[in-house]
């Protein structure tokens, strides 16, 4: 593995960067690369292997949608084959490959080529017809992929092309046994890009066996702190007072991100803030993915300027102009506090990072944002402190809910149910029940029964279909994402997972825990 130099060449023309591109990036405000697109241009473009790493918001998703657009869009006289695309990124997240989308298609559209996603959570069928039409190049989740893989419907025997984007965070979710089987399917000859933080949990062994000779260039070092990011560490007398901040910190103009440990409370504060008259949307594991969508797209157009959020968008949430980033709940570790923080200060803005500390958890922070590598003084502050005003800036007229923007008003009824992992587990029980009770010689013992045995099909095979969550993460009571809802269109037969009989047995991502009898009792 080689090592490059950055050149002090910043214009994009300069870089070689075919002239249809740099039409498209001017149109867009960007003449000058940032460092890691810099280093990796003049190699990428040559169809070299690439490993890339740099810090969060460091230019990564530019600098491999360049070249994988540039060099399939270069080629001349290939007709678009149906179910062959010629270029593939994978991502960890639906958000993290949503966003890289809308980076390659102004590109692709150049050049006359389309672009696609394919996840989970959403119609296979779409996804499906787009792939018959033909695409050239697809943003794929490795779980969704693998299935309509395994159907037939998308072969990689034609991939020129293969982008893997964030490997450090598929490694953290344990997505690297289908992301290897995935690369396995591409042809060894084809030019391959993996952009990682860090080379640890099983990256190293994929660069060793899917690149040849790559370059490496790395930009900062893993998990480096962002220059233009100020951290603030306020510490805080109780919850009654953390309330307070938390209404106080949410109150200014520009956008902010608030990071919560749970869903359940996400949610409730994003409801209690705009009760108060703060518009807010929410984003984690269990929303259903048109819900995603809207909640995001609505934080992306201004016309909410509050998120609230799990770990589900530490990576794969990038808007810009986000001035304040907010740890209501301290993460568990520090990779997941750069990541958080990395939602501010991107593309070389500055951005402020709060962490909110009860009295219980001075001496967790502190060890956590000493292997960060952060150096920041707390300070004991209140909702009306001087360090606390400043940060807030002008504060936003209060909004009537007559008024609040469409995406917080109530959504008509009876269009659709919640896909989330919850309300599918609500629904399979209630629908077990009636079926139970519809045979009334077993009595309410058999129909609970039968409650569970309809619950434990109906999550075995929405869980065998997950496109994002290997078994191993869907037993966090927080993974980025939940599993989705099983897929429709598929006449393919789902087989048990996990080991689970189809009639009964542990469920994925179940929690068993003895009770005072002796026996087992199932619970989430």
């Amino acid at each position: 593995m080689s090592t490059s130099t950055t050149t002090s060449t910043t214009t994009f023309s300069a870089l070689g960067v075919p002239h249809p591109l740099v039409e498209v990036l001017a149109a867009q405000g960007k003449t000058e690369a940032f460092p890691i697109q810099v280093d990796t241009l003049a190699d990428t473009l040559a169809g070299r292997d690439v490993l890339g790493r740099g810090k969060t918001g460091s230019g990564k998703t530019l600098a491999f949608s360049i070249p994988l657009v540039a060099r399939i869009g270069m080629r001349t006289g290939a007709p678009r084959r149906p179910m062959k695309p010629l270029g593939l990124v994978l991502a960890p997240t639906r958000e993290l490959a949503t966003q890289i989308l809308a980076v390659i298609e102004p590109l692709a559209a150049a050049y006359g080529m389309t672009a696609m996603t394919i996840f989970g959570g959403v119609s296979q069928h779409r996804q499906v017809q787009q792939l018959q039409r033909g695409v050239d190049i697809v943003v794929a989740a490795p779980g969704r992929l693998e299935d309509l893989m395994k159907q037939g419907f998308v072969s990689l025997d034609a991939v020129e092309i293969t982008v893997l984007d964030e490997a450090d965070h598929m490694a953290d979710l344990g997505f690297l046994p289908g992301v290897t089987r995935i690369l396995k399917a591409t042809p060894a000859n084809g030019q391959r890009l993996l952009f990682s933080a860090t080379l640890d949990n099983g990256v190293d062994k994929l660069v060793t066996q899917f690149l040849s000779n790559p370059v490496l260039h790395s930009v900062d070092e893993a998990n480096s702190p962002v220059a233009d990011m100020t951290h603030h560490v306020f510490e805080l007398a109780g919850t009654e007072e953390k309330k307070r901040m938390v209404t106080a910190l949410a109150s200014g103009t520009g956008r902010r991100i608030l990071f919560m440990r749970t869903k359940h409370t996400a949610k409730k504060l994003a409801k209690q803030l705009t009760a108060q008259g703060i518009p807010a949307v929410d984003l984690h594991g269990n929303l259903s993915q048109p819900a995603r969508d809207r909640n995001l797209a609505a934080f992306g157009d201004g016309s909410v300027r509050v998120l609230v959020a799990t770990d589900v968008a530490a990576r794969g949430v990038h808007v810009d102009d986000i001035e304040l980033v907010i740890h209501v709940d301290p993460p568990t570790e520090h990779k997941a506090y750069l990541h958080r923080s990395g939602r501010t200060a991107r593309a070389g803005a500055a951005g402020d990072v709060v962490t909110l500390v009860l009295p219980e958890q001075r001496r967790d922070t502190a060890a956590l944002l000493r292997q960060a590598k952060i150096s920041v003084q707390p300070q004991q502050v209140t909702a009306s402190s001087p360090a606390v005003t400043r940060l807030i800036g002008e504060v936003a007229p209060l909004v009537a809910e007559h008024e609040l923007p469409a995406v917080l008003r109530p959504q008509p009824q009876g269009g659709g149910a919640s896909q989330g992992a919850n309300a599918q587990r609500k629904r399979a029980a209630r629908s077990g029940g009636d079926a139970a009770a519809g045979r009334g010689a077993r009595g309410r013992r058999g129909g609970a029964r039968g409650e569970a045995r309809g619950a434990t099909r109906t999550a075995t095979r929405a869980a065998t279909s997950s496109d994002e969550a290997p078994r191993a993460a869907a037993a966090r009571s927080d993974a980025p994402v939940t599993a989705p809802r099983a897929r429709q269109g598929s006449r393919r037969a789902s087989s048990p997972a996990g080991g689970a009989s189809a009639t009964g047995g542990i469920r994925v991502g179940q929690v068993v825990r003895q009770n005072a009898s002796g026996g087992q009792r199932r619970g989430r």
